[in-house]
């Protein structure tokens, strides 16, 4: 590779000509990671020409090498089949540039990751899908957490886990499980899902107590019975159904598991004594156009009552908090683990609509900041509602660009020719109850800042307003209906600004360069 004593620019580098078959190869990364790539390249039998070095972390050119604004010239000028990639995991908001690029080129993409970090690489730092990482996809820096903050609320204490067998709860647990509490109580009602976390827990904290339990949170009887016996400190609920259209169709299974479940585990909480308890709410609870927004909004007004009641007779009764997000990358069933299944069966990537957005973190970012903000809690009479940083929304249609990219393909759309590294992506059209975009609360002006930077506090609240016996006993009436007119006509008593299913009509559609049939679409940074 050259060196900054070369006597020849960039420009001026021997290019192969490549007749024996051999790609010509663009070495993509920064001073520290090139060399090594190009070493390892010199390996391989048979391997790729380099036909020039891009310092992706440089301002101007420096002898020998070349800059990410002169990328498009030294395209032109050396002719490469294929660009090879190689930055520190870090450096994601550059890897976003380089990949955009690349993209507006129409030239393949290949990333090799620095060796020393695939040497340190644990398995949990890497999605499902070997080294692909899936917070490089969104370009986020994860929030930290407070760990002596933390660690007072957890340490040497009882911690109750709902839906622990879940990616978010099964998260939590393991995280929870590191700061040495007295016991951890897992709940769950799915066997396999509770069987793999409790064999987890057992195995990577040995000296950690614990105790399974299969059950369903919306048995009420059975949840207090529970409680009473093991008199959490700490409950986290994360139980839920959460798959928008099968609530769509299912949408008394969504009153009592996402509503009456919650009541549930909320009343033995409070019962039992317990100190905090944290209610995990999702962005499509903010003006809801699906059932299950709705049913997760409907459980964040009985907490917020509860809370209100409870402190108005108690003020040191159970101190009752939301924590609401977005989307969790890698999730059991969420579009990532799809997409990998879609592109192992050689397509096509699906997409419901390319205008559609959403927010997105890392499952590990999101239950840290779950733990984090349980520990904010102050003496509010108002249960306060916690809304996670989740930075800027994501296209979709971005985000399949950048995974089917990650794994050396190239996206390609109806009406192309298609390559032998093309994977085709199909729109297929918004789901009932899917929103184009999301929103993280009523009013973005009305969140205010806590002490921790990767959490905001929603300042609204209708708890006061909140008829509780009516709203659970109208609820309680179609908990179980096969009417589902019925059951929506309950729900929307109850969240009056819940929006028809379907997509709003008031959104403006993308500029024209990105279309059904353009094969390079701009990537957002």
């Amino acid at each position: 590779m050259p060196t900054d004593t070369s006597p020849q620019t960039s420009a001026a580098l021997p290019f192969p000509n490549a007749h024996d078959g051999r790609p010509r190869a663009l070495l993509i990364g920064t001073a520290a990671t090139l060399g090594l790539l190009s070493d390892q390249i010199a390996l391989l039998p048979n391997g790729p020409v380099p036909v020039g070095y891009v310092l992706a972390d440089a301002d101007r050119p420096m002898l020998g090498f070349d800059t990410l604004d002169t990328l498009p010239r030294v395209c032109t000028t050396a002719r490469p089949d294929i660009a090879i990639v190689s930055l520190p995991a870090e450096r994601t908001t550059t890897a976003l540039r380089v990949r955009s690029l690349l993209a507006s080129l129409s030239l393949p993409e290949r990333v090799v990751p620095p060796l020393d970090e695939l040497v340190r690489r644990s398995p949990q730092t890497s999605g499902s899908r070997g080294s692909l990482n899936w917070a490089d996809l969104i370009g986020r820096t994860p929030h930290g957490i407070d760990r002596h903050q933390v660690a007072s609320m957890l340490e040497g204490r009882r911690v109750l886990i709902t839906g622990a067998g879940g990616s978010i709860g099964s998260e939590i647990a393991r995280i929870v499980a590191g700061f040495r509490p007295e016991l951890i109580v897992l709940m769950e009602r799915a066997e396999n899902a509770l069987f793999e976390i409790d064999r987890q827990i057992r195995e990577r904290f040995p000296t950690v107590r614990r105790k399974a339990i299969l059950h369903d949170v919306a048995d009420t009887e059975g949840t207090m019975r529970h409680l009473a016996a093991d008199r959490p400190h700490v409950v986290f609920h994360a139980a839920a159904h959460k798959h928008v259209p099968l609530m769509e169709d299912h949408p008394s299974h969504a009153v009592n598991n996402n509503f009456f479940g919650t009541r549930s585990i909320a009343d033995a909480s409070l019962a039992v004594g317990a100190e905090r308890f944290v209610l995990i709410s999702s962005d499509k609870a903010v003006n809801p156009t699906s059932v299950m927004g709705a049913t997760k909004r409907l459980a964040e007004m009985y907490v917020q009552g509860l809370h209100r009641q409870s402190r108005a007779i108690s003020p040191a009764s159970t101190r009752f908090c939301m924590v609401r997000f977005g989307n969790v990358l890698g999730s059991a069933c969420s579009v990532l683990p799809i997409w990998a299944s879609q592109i192992d069966a050689g397509g096509p990537v699906t997409v419901t609509d390319e205008r559609m957005t959403r927010y997105f973190m890392t499952i590990q970012e999101a239950a840290m900041l779950v733990i984090q903000a349980a520990a904010l809690q102050g003496d509010s009479p108002a249960a306060p509602v916690y809304v996670l940083d989740m930075g800027e929304p994501i296209r979709i249609l971005d985000l399949a660009c950048r995974f089917i990219s990650a794994h050396g393909l190239s996206p390609s759309f109806a009406g192309q020719r298609a390559g032998p590294g093309d994977i085709e992506i199909r729109f297929t059209g918004a789901r009932p109850g899917e929103k184009l975009y999301e929103e993280l609360a009523y009013d973005r002006e009305q969140l205010t800042p806590t002490p921790h930077p990767g959490i905001g506090a929603w300042t609204h609240t209708s708890a006061g307003e909140v008829n509780l016996p009516l709203m659970v006993a109208e609820l309680a009436a179609v908990r179980t209906s096969h009417d589902k007119e019925a059951v929506l006509s309950a729900i929307r008593r109850h969240v009056p600004e819940m929006r028809p299913s379907g997509l709003p009509t008031d959104i403006k559609p993308l500029d024209a360069t990105l279309t059904k049939t353009d094969p390079t679409p701009a990537i957002a940074a």
